[in-house]
Parts: C-alpha cells; sequence; structure tokens
C-alpha cells in the first residue's frame, strides 16, 4: 500500500485527498519506485482545477526521486536499488511509492541529492529544451538578449542560471524587487519588477530600441499580447504556461505586423517522448548541475500531509525557486 494524494472532483486545494492505494508489482517497460522527494510544479494545479483534464479520480504529481524497488520484464537500464529520478507521465509522483513507465526514469548521479533530483527533473528539463531546442530563426549565441518572465521561479531561476553560462543576456520579469534581485543573484542581466513598470518599454530601453530575439512565457494571458511587442524581426515567442489563464485568441496577422514573427507552444512531453532523447536532456542538465554552472534552489519544504498548503502557497505566488513534498 501507498500513501497517495488524489482528487475525485477538479477544485481548489481543498480536493486534495491523501488515501491509502494498492501499488503491486511493475509490468513490461515499468519500475516501481519508493519516493524520498516529490517535485511541485504549476502543472499540477492545471490538472487539479481541470485545465488540463485527466480522468477521475487522478493521482497528482509529475516528478520525483527514489529507489528503485522493482524491475519490469523489458527494461534494461534499471536495475534495483538504483537512485533514479523523472519527469513523466501519467501524472502520480505524490505518493509514497508508485509503479510507472520506466522510459522516462533515469539513474540520478550520487552527486546529486534526492531532494534536489526530485526539484530539478521537470523544471531543469524544461529549461534544457527551451533554451537549446526552442530557439529563434538563426539560433541563440552569445551577447543576445532573450525575455523570461516569471524569472523568480523554480524553472526561471534554473534558466537565469542556463542562460548565463551559454552568454545570454537574459531580461527576467518578476512580481516584487525581493524577487528581482532574487534573478539577478543567479545570473539575469536585467530584470523587471511587473507591478512597478512596464515591461515593453523596459525591453526596449536596455535593448537599445531592438528588442530580444526570443520571449519563453509561462504566465500566459497576462503577458502574452504585450510580449509580442518586445521582439525584433523574425523573433520567436514561446508559451509554455498559463498561470494566468490561457493566452487569448491570436491574430495570426500581428505576426506579420510587427516583425515576421513566429509563436511556438511547446511541451516537455513532446521532447522526452522517447528514451534515448529523455537520457540525452537528463545527461544535458545533471552535466549542468554537476559541473556547478546551475545550482538547484529549493526554497520550501513540505511534508506530503500538507500538500494543500503547498498548492495555496504556489498560486499566491509565495513561493520562490523550486519546492518538495516529502512523504513520510
Amino acid at each position: 500500500m501507498s500513501q497517495t494524494v488524489q482528487i475525485t472532483a477538479f477544485g481548489g486545494p481543498e480536493q486534495l485527498q491523501l488515501v491509502s492505494v494498492p501499488v503491486g508489482e511493475p509490468g513490461p517497460g515499468e519500475v516501481r519506485i519508493r519516493h524520498h522527494a516529490v517535485g511541485l510544479n504549476y502543472i499540477d494545479v492545471y490538472q487539479r482545477t481541470g485545465v488540463y483534464p485527466n480522468a477521475l479520480p487522478l493521482s497528482l504529481g509529475m516528478e520525483g526521486s527514489g529507489i528503485v524497488e522493482a524491475v519490469g520484464a523489458g527494461v534494461s537500464h534499471l536495475v534495483v536499488g538504483d537512485r533514479a529520478a523523472y519527469a513523466s507521465q501519467p501524472p502520480g509522483s505524490y505518493c509514497e511509492r508508485r509503479v510507472m513507465p520506466a522510459k522516462c526514469v533515469v539513474r540520478l548521479p550520487d552527486a546529486i541529492s534526492f531532494e534536489t533530483g526530485a526539484a530539478m527533473m521537470l523544471k531543469g528539463l524544461t529549461v534544457q529544451y527551451l533554451l537549446r531546442s526552442t530557439q529563434p530563426q538563426g539560433g541563440l549565441q552569445p551577447g543576445d538578449f532573450i525575455l523570461f518572465h516569471a524569472a523568480a521561479g523554480g524553472v526561471g531561476l534554473i534558466a537565469c542560471q542556463w542562460a548565463k553560462a551559454m552568454g545570454l543576456n537574459l531580461i527576467g520579469t518578476a512580481g516584487s524587487d525581493e524577487k528581482c534581485a532574487l534573478a539577478r543573484s543567479l545570473g539575469a542581466s536585467h530584470t523587471i519588477n511587473y507591478r512597478t513598470e512596464d515591461f515593453v518599454a523596459r525591453v526596449k530601453e536596455i535593448t537599445g530600441g531592438k528588442g530580444v530575439k526570443a520571449v519563453y512565457d509561462s504566465v500566459g494571458a497576462d503577458t502574452f499580447s504585450k510580449s509580442l511587442d518586445c521582439l525584433q524581426p523574425f523573433g520567436l515567442i514561446a508559451n509554455f504556461g498559463n498561470a494566468s489563464g490561457k493566452v487569448p485568441p491570436l491574430d495570426i496577422g500581428l505576426l506579420a505586423a510587427k516583425g515576421s514573427l513566429y509563436v511556438s507552444r511547446p511541451t516537455l512531453f513532446t521532447h522526452i517522448a522517447s528514451r534515448e532523447r529523455t537520457q540525452a536532456m537528463a545527461d544535458d542538465l545533471f552535466g549542468m548541475v554537476t559541473s556547478g554552472a546551475v545550482s538547484i534552489r529549493i526554497d520550501q519544504r513540505y511534508p506530503l500531509t500538507d500538500v494543500a498548503q503547498a498548492h495555496r502557497d504556489l498560486e499566491a505566488r509565495q513561493t520562490t525557486g523550486c519546492s518538495v513534498l516529502l512523504p513520510a
């Protein structure tokens, strides 16, 4: 049996229930993992509220780390006793142990703690595919300017460091002076407090009127339209989240009028669809972390039993960096 967080109806944090469920043995292509730590992400809120609908009852959570307890037939890259971490579908990491597909589970290097592994997989792999693969025409070169919204969040703070390692000038937005200072301390070249400043005007000022080559936007409704005005001709906006709500319908003619712009709506799970691709991306992430180029900042830790409070804090934008849930 495993203590597992489930919902039986979409709604607020009060829908999160801790229940005991049977686990069983892994089938072909599966492993059973006992969690040491579980990651908390905004996609979990989307699934809890039904913005991203799933069948009910639903076990939440997209990333975790722990020890492999059992391995199903056909799994050759993991053995019992391996330290492991993952970001994976289907949801279900908010638990003590689970059976899950093995293709997105990778060995966790000894140099990386379980808490760090749980905190970084979904967010770190997201930054990996954004900065390495989701690039504007001609790619990104050292010295280029990019705009990254929510720069003091879990994804944003990893992006600040990764962009610095690539030689990029990352302009980060955040909702307070304290969060802006945090982003700068971890590699943002410039920051903008969107509550007190017009981020379009500031971007133009910072870039000498040229704008940025790419915008990476997980905020959505509140930032998307204005972000188009921050781009250079042939620039790219990648919307990878909807923290403030879904992006409204787009008049595609605006892309022509504003400079032959490109728009992308990427997802992590398209990029990690195969075991080989997952491993290659994870190796890149692990290399950035073990080299010291990227430090995973965990600012909030919650017992699994306090999952509702963790969701309230996340939705209220009271968190910085990464958060983890700790099974008993």
